[in-house]
């Protein structure tokens, strides 16, 4: 794993970390820049957000980082590994085992059980699929008692929980989130920042998370802003008020 010097004598290791990345998009004059070398660092254990307007790179930044897209230009370390050139199923072995997603639209399958959802990832990886452990992850997001119920019969916070706990079962190193909270009301929203800040503080989860919500960004141990394609601010141990300042100044 990589590791970041950021004072004299200490040292901060990095789960995932972005060296001069550019992404382009599109070809001749028609090419756009989604990122524009992003240098940027996610230290292990902890959880950062990615806040910026409408096309500022947010969700590409995020998509590069878990090996999703391939980068124009630059590097991406994953939990130490160069991920830039690596093959396709290098990157979905890589993601099967070490990395978890959790996206806005939940992305459950609506013919399986929530226990059946949780399971999948472990079936798709090949793995034997203990069943105590699927069990346990769905009791320790609140869902012990909805193991047979499926999608449809579920909230909206109950799916995303099953989208966590689906995330959380093959014990990934690093969490990506893209808008967890996007399709949430406060109160479920409220609960799945919860849950996901006891994977940081208790279990030392490393989480990378995509928000325009500044409430939500405010749950994280730091805040990134993009603008651009370019990482343009950052702010440690933020308060709602003041993520929701620095983002109107940039949209504004």
């Amino acid at each position: 794993m990589m590791v970041e010097q950021t004072r004299p004598g200490e040292m901060i290791r990095l789960a995932v970390e972005l060296r001069g990345v550019t992404r382009e998009y599109g070809p001749g004059q028609a090419r756009v820049r989604a990122l524009d070398g992003v240098h940027l660092g996610f230290p292990a254990g902890s959880w950062t957000a990615v806040m910026g307007p409408s096309g500022s790179g947010k969700s590409t930044l995020l998509h590069c980082a878990a090996g999703l897209e391939k980068v124009s230009g630059g590097r991406v370390l994953l939990l130490g590994r160069d991920i830039t050139s690596a093959p396709d199923g290098v990157l979905t072995a890589l993601r099967r085992r070490t990395v978890g997603f959790i996206f806005q639209s939940f992305n459950l399958i609506g013919s399986l059980s929530a226990e059946q959802n949780v399971a999948l990832p472990l079936r798709l990886a090949g793995s034997r699929v203990p069943r105590k452990d699927v069990r346990d992850v769905l009791a320790a997001v609140g869902l012990g008692d909805r193991l047979a119920h499926r999608p449809r019969e579920l909230s909206g916070g109950q799916q995303q929980r099953v989208a966590i706990a689906r995330a959380m079962v093959t014990r990934p190193e690093v969490l990506f989130a893209d808008e967890p909270t996007g399709a949430l009301d406060s109160t479920s929203a409220r609960t799945v920042l919860g849950l996901m800040r006891g994977l940081v503080d208790a279990g030392g989860q490393t989480i990378v998370m995509v928000t325009h919500d500044p409430a939500a960004a405010a749950s994280a141990d730091a805040v990134v802003f993009l603008s651009d394609g370019r990482v343009v601010d950052r702010l440690v141990r933020p308060s709602v008020g003041a993520v929701a300042d620095r983002l109107a100044r940039l949209e504004g």
